[in-house]
């Protein structure tokens, strides 16, 4: 039977009963995964088909949170894929707030955070459960990503600086002051064969159990795309180990989805650093002179990938050009539309 939840787009406290809700458990759902999707139909198939039509190892159920998608994704779910619970919105309330729906939703003792735009071999679910078990002491566990090309992607991430992002603004980037701060935020110290304690997990996929996201206070609904993955790993970082575990692949396309959107996404990642380094105690001088810098670089920025998309569309390389012209609409969004969110931040 198909199981769905029409969700309003006002905010509901996490874990409040929502009186629209309907029972959705399979009594003995041990994990819930739980997906957030905004235009990703395609995507979305490849993700459920990987986690519904392989044996995970143990009893789990599937949430997806629908954010007004205007592709066909929620009807594909509910015509496909019925055994899947299913929370249509009627706007696009963000990741955050998405995650924090599904959630609510959830009734597994392990939620699995997991981005559209992957894909989950067999028994996953199963490992992630069993190394959990056995290392009560950890609270967020995130696996191996890799890449289309079957390469491993970034996976964690050192807790970025304020001196770190500098290095990713036009105006300084070319002084290199910045440069070591933000390779060593980036990918200086990752190692794609550890299982090792890490500061941050990349947000694609990340497994917890129901007390340590609660403990962390779950997503914080404050960031719409971009830092939640910072903040929650920073949060569960308090109450046990947050750990990088190789042993668990997982494949992620990964931008593909962010791109396809570059308009929403873009500003909002902006934004999220914002919300990150105030909430990490960043003083107001720095916060200040951040948005400055970032606010004086937008318009560099967009000469520069506007001249970049048409030497690349003139030179022959069309799939670059397009990427380049994809910047160029998201750094367009947030100048003309996302000031002022990226100033009240």
């Amino acid at each position: 039977m198909l199981r769905t939840v029409q969700d309003a787009p006002n905010r509901t406290p996490l874990f409040a009963q929502d009186s629209r809700a309907v029972p959705v458990l399979a009594a003995d759902a041990l994990v819930s995964v739980c997906i957030a999707n905004w235009n990703c139909k395609g995507l979305l198939r490849a993700c459920l088909t990987s986690l519904l039509e392989q044996d995970q190892g143990v009893p789990n159920e599937v949430i997806v949170v629908d954010n007004a998608s205007e592709d066909g994704a929620a009807d594909m779910v509910a015509a496909e894929f019925p055994e899947v619970i299913l929370v249509r919105n009627r706007e696009n309330v963000g990741f955050s707030r998405a995650n924090n729906q599904a959630a609510r939703q959830a009734r597994g003792n392990y939620l699995f955070f997991l981005n559209n735009d992957t894909e989950v071999p067999p028994r996953t679910l199963a490992d992630f459960v069993e190394y959990a078990e056995a290392n009560p002491d950890v609270s967020m566990i995130g696996p191996r990503l890799l890449g289309a090309d079957g390469q491993p992607q970034i996976s964690y991430r050192t807790k970025p600086t304020i001196g770190a992002l500098f290095h990713r603004i036009s105006l300084l980037r070319w002084t290199r002051l910045f440069r070591p701060a933000y390779y060593r935020y980036r990918r200086e110290t990752f190692d794609p064969h550890a299982v090792r304690p890490v500061e941050v997990l990349m947000g694609a996929a990340v497994f917890l159990p129901r007390s340590a996201f609660e403990l962390s206070g779950c997503w914080d609904e404050r960031y719409r795309f971009g830092g939640e993955d910072l903040d929650l790993s920073t949060q569960a970082g308090r109450h046990g180990d947050v750990v990088f575990f190789s042993d668990v692949e997982i494949l992620h396309y990964g931008r593909v989805s962010s791109r396809a959107n570059v308009g929403f996404a873009q500003p909002n990642v902006a934004i999220g650093y914002v919300h990150y380094f105030r909430k990490a105690g960043v003083g107001r001088a720095a916060l200040l002179v951040y948005k400055i810098l970032v606010t004086l670089d937008t318009p560099v920025q967009l000469v520069e990938k506007s001249l970049q998309a048409a030497v690349r569309f003139c030179t022959g390389r069309r799939e670059k050009a397009i990427k380049s012209w994809l910047t160029v609409r998201g750094l367009w969004k947030f100048l003309r539309n996302e000031l002022p969110r990226f100033w009240a931040a």
